[in-house]
């Protein structure tokens, strides 16, 4: 900082100013010190910045499963908001939600020296105990229960199920059956209590529950029972993976989609328009998520946050072809 303040003809605290991005700094100024910078080579120290400041501009996200599309979506708008924020991201991914693997990942996010942490969370209870979060850093939970002491950012998933089950009732079908994901899982807890309100508000016969794994190999192996039934007319499933397996297993059966069996899924992921029947299916605005978590993290490490509180994100239903009134 001496040598660059030296070429400059500026004082180090000058210097100090134009590093840290501070705007009372003449723009001649400015333009000298940055050129003096560029010609020696010069980086700021972002150690030192931490030690005099307390921050460490980088944010811990610990997350559960990086095959599931909706994570992967909402760890890239979680990154690029970061970013654009002047923070890094330092990633740990945890095989399961057991305490230990959680307790032992704020473990090593503190020797990364984090500002605070996000977490995408799946899997919402642990055996009869709810998952415990060590405290001292300012966090974010997504996709999670509401029964943290922590700001909650997660899409509305009962309003995302209500929609594809009425969507259904509204074309005439009697019932609807649900293919639902694992019984561990809190967004496939809350699809599938508001499809089970849905049908016994409008005074329908609740069928019984299809669990599936999330894959469309689960689909597919549930479909195959499923269209086996003459009674069945209308299936949402929790996914879209899933009902791809199931309409692949109607198909196989015979049975047309939508002239035999109408089918919804859940996460308007990009292929889903080009299944055949192209797929109706609930759009999640994972985007939206990732930006709301990380803004409401760094609002509460800039101290510029308020209360913690559950943020919840709508979604909306996408009607495609293979979802049509009851033959």
């Amino acid at each position: 900082m001496a040598d660059v303040a030296a070429a400059a003809g500026v004082s180090g605290q000058t210097v100090s100013r134009v590093a840290n991005g501070r705007s009372n700094v003449d723009p001649d100024t400015r333009r000298r010190v940055l050129d003096a910078m560029a010609s020696l080579g010069y980086r700021p120290n972002s150690a030192a910045r931490a030690l005099r400041s307390g921050r460490f501009r980088s944010i811990g996200v610990i997350m559960f499963s990086l095959s599931s599309y909706g994570n992967t979506r909402t760890l890239d708008a979680l990154a690029s908001v970061a970013a654009a924020s002047g923070y890094s991201i330092t990633l740990i991914t945890v095989q399961s939600a057991s305490q230990s693997d959680v307790s032992g990942a704020f473990l090593r996010l503190h020797e990364h020296a984090v500002d605070g942490i996000v977490i995408l969370i799946e899997t919402h209870r642990l055996g009869e105990n709810e998952l415990s979060i060590p405290s001292g850093l300012p966090v974010v939970v997504v996709d999670s229960s509401a029964d943290y002491p922590y700001a909650v950012v997660d899409n509305d998933q009962a309003q995302g199920a209500r929609l594809a089950t009425e969507h259904l009732l509204d074309l005439g079908h009697e019932t609807v059956w649900h293919v639902s994901g694992p019984p561990e899982s809190f967004a496939a807890e809350r699809r599938r209590d508001a499809w089970r309100a849905a049908l016994e508000e409008r005074g329908c016969r609740v069928p019984p529950l299809q669990i599936g794994d999330w894959t469309a190999e689960s689909g597919h192996r549930i479909g195959a029972t499923l269209a086996e039934d003459p009674s069945v007319t209308a299936v949402f499933a929790a996914n879209d993976q899933m009902a791809l397996g199931v309409i692949r297993a109607l198909h196989e059966a015979g049975r047309a989609v939508p002239g035999d069996v109408s089918v919804v899924g859940y996460d308007d992921m990009p292929e889903s328009a080009n299944f055949w029947p192209p797929l109706t299916t609930v759009r999640q605005r994972f985007e939206r998520v990732g930006e709301e978590a990380m803004s409401a993290l760094i609002a509460d490490i800039e101290g510029a946050g308020g209360e913690h509180a559950r943020t919840l994100v709508p979604t909306s239903l996408v009607v495609r072809e293979s979802s049509g009134p009851r033959a």
